[in-house]
């Protein structure tokens, strides 16, 4: 999430999930997981090859995506670790 800031006539931007995001991506890749490791943990994990299959990638903010499925349209997140990369803690929105 974007929030916008006016100081002195210019126009800035701020990014007030920043400190949250990099905390996360660190404890994510600190010890990147396996696979068989992330499914025990958070379920179902997909490559890249997989989660272009399944869904439409349709914002980025690591360690976070915001994914549409393309069967039904439904609207989440993922959370990726780079590497390996692997996608998984789908969360649907809402």
């Amino acid at each position: 999430m974007k929030l916008k800031i006016e100081i002195n006539d210019e126009l800035k931007s701020a990014d007030c999930t920043e400190s949250l995001r990099r905390q996360r991506l660190g404890e994510i890749n600190s010890e990147s997981g396996s696979r068989a490791a992330l499914e025990q943990t958070y379920g179902q994990v997909w490559d890249t090859t997989q989660l272009q299959q399944e869904f439409t990638v349709t914002g980025f903010l690591a360690p976070y995506v915001v994914v549409s499925r393309r069967d039904n349209f439904e609207v989440g997140t993922l959370e990726f670790q780079h590497q390996p990369r692997f996608y998984f803690n789908y969360r649907k929105d809402g």
